[in-house]
């Protein structure tokens, strides 16, 4: 959510941004807000000066009384009686306007980094940089929920029959191996001086908004029937969360946190054939980072967050590339995010397996995390998210780029610690 004074200045540059995200249905918005604010701080402002004149007809009321003037000190009660009904008149609708400049506020996407390509979806985002030689062998590689047969790992079909379809149970060396990622990337991470947590699963209402724009959240989240609360789509819902009505002193930043969480998510619409097996699903596992900082050092951990997922998969020996997103396909709170696309030897190209996003002041405007200086000034921070590593997602990149032609597949260096030393793991059929 932009800033409403920011929106007041500059209306052409926020409708600008709009037309950027390729939303003109939202280019009304903004002289609709523009006219209900003006409208607020006019009621605000009356409703100020009665607050102000009560005080002194209360005095005048009291001198009157003692004066024995109780003719003039009637007089004047009245008319602190109908101010006081215009008063709960203008209360209401200082209510009334307020939720209704919040609700378009937070329908205007944030402002877009000027670095960001102009496009309307993601056939317009931009390969930044590819790392590791992609490797197409000369065997053919099965799908992979066949390589997970292969290794009695995989069963959908009873998935299906307990949870329905977008479930799947994993079993012996693949599970393994999907906690065994899980735990490699923890461990990395702490590593790398990220503060290790595990956030509560379950976030309510006021943090769903207060993280995410109204169209994500009908698109993804689960709510708990009876109950204000929905499951988490991902950590950082709930790891943001964590500094909602916060003051933060400056010199503790940046909070920088590597979270572990289970996901939900809907995944609404129809899916093609390579979105099938565990690639699109309801429920997987994440391990997260999230950074809440000042605003001038947001652009530094952007770049921090993303080089971390890439070297974490460059260490399991999986070739990766960063893609700059779009204007149109950036969610609205965005101010700029990449993707990390993992190589897919089968497909014969990359795939999304993370996200890095600089979030700018949206989160925290939403969510009050302020700021306090040594001067004692009040700012709001900056905060940012990105994908260490989802499995079993990560699986299929994992599993296609270490296969080999007998359909064993190599355990790199750095994983084989977390699977009990095993340098390769060996099909039962």
């Amino acid at each position: 959510m932009i800033d409403l004074k920011f929106l007041r200045e500059n209306p052409e540059l926020v409708k600008e941004n709009i037309r950027k995200k390729f939303q003109e249905h939202k280019l009304p918005l903004v002289d609709e807000v523009i006219a209900l604010d003006e409208q607020a701080r006019k009621t605000q402002q009356e409703a100020d000066e009665i607050r102000a004149s009560r005080n002194k007809l209360s005095k005048e009321i009291g001198q009157l009384m003692a004066q024995g003037k109780k003719e003039e000190a009637e007089a004047v009660k009245a008319k602190v009686s109908a101010n006081a009904a215009r008063l709960a008149e203008l209360e209401v609708l200082e209510k009334e306007l307020s939720e209704k400049v919040t609700k378009i506020m937070m329908s205007i996407p944030n402002i877009i980094d000027s670095t960001v390509p102009i496009g309307p979806d993601d056939s317009c985002n931009v390969e930044i940089e590819k790392f590791g030689e992609p490797v197409v062998p000369e065997f053919d590689i099965p799908y992979h929920t066949e390589i997970m047969e292969r290794f009695d790992g995989i069963d959908m079909e009873a998935a299906g029959k307990v949870a329905g379809n977008g479930f799947y149970y994993l079993m012996g060396d693949i599970a393994r191996l999907h906690s065994a990622v899980i735990s490699y990337a923890r461990d990395f991470m702490i590593d790398r001086g990220f503060t290790y947590c595990i956030p509560p699963f379950m976030i309510r209402s006021n943090v769903v908004t207060g993280v995410m724009s109204f169209e994500e959240m009908d698109a993804m989240m689960y709510k708990i029937e009876g109950e204000d609360l929905y499951l988490i789509g991902t950590s950082e819902h709930s790891m943001i969360g964590k500094f909602i009505d916060t003051l933060n002193e400056e010199e503790k930043l940046p909070y920088t946190l590597t979270s572990y969480s289970p996901c939900f998510r809907k995944e609404k619409g129809a899916h093609g054939i390579e979105e099938r097996g565990v690639y699109r699903i309801h429920q997987f596992e994440k391990q997260e980072m999230i950074v809440v900082c000042k605003p001038e050092e947001s652009p530094k951990y952007y770049d921090i967050l993303w080089k971390n997922t890439v070297d974490l998969f460059r260490s399991l020996d999986i070739p990766v590339r960063t893609l700059e997103c779009c204007s149109g396909d950036l969610a609205d709170l965005k101010v700029k995010s990449c993707d990390v696309e993992a190589w897919s030897p089968r497909q014969k190209k990359y795939f999304e397996v993370g996200s890095c996003s600089n979030l700018g002041d949206a989160q925290a405007r939403r969510l009050k995390i302020r700021v306090k200086d040594k001067e004692g000034k009040k700012y709001f921070a900056h905060t940012l998210n990105n994908t260490v590593v989802a499995p079993p997602r990560m699986l299929i990149a994992f599993l296609e780029n270490n296969l080999n032609e007998d359909g064993s597949v190599n355990i790199p260096a750095a994983l084989q610690p977390y699977m009990g030393g095993k340098e390769k793991l060996i099909p039962a059929k």
